[in-house]
């Protein structure tokens, strides 16, 4: 199974430097972490937490097959 993960920089001020965001947007989470591997870590902790909290609801679990990402100048 692929999830793909977005990391974005931490700019906020009450972070320390070196900080990144890891955005699950499939699963519609995000979580943090010190540079792209701790965020990258944490995505998979919480990823592993969210699908472990399906299977014992015996909830469905439906992930998008295409992926676009994309930006816009303005």
């Amino acid at each position: 199974m692929n999830i793909p993960i977005l990391y974005e920089k931490i700019h906020e001020h009450d972070f320390p430097g070196g900080y990144y965001y890891a955005h699950i947007p499939t699963l519609n989470l995000t979580t943090h972490g010190l540079g792209i591997e701790g965020a990258k870590s944490a995505a998979g902790d919480l990823i592993k937490l969210w699908l472990d909290e399906k299977a014992s609801n015996n909830e469905p679990i439906s992930l998008t097959e295409e992926y676009l990402f994309s930006t816009i100048e303005m």
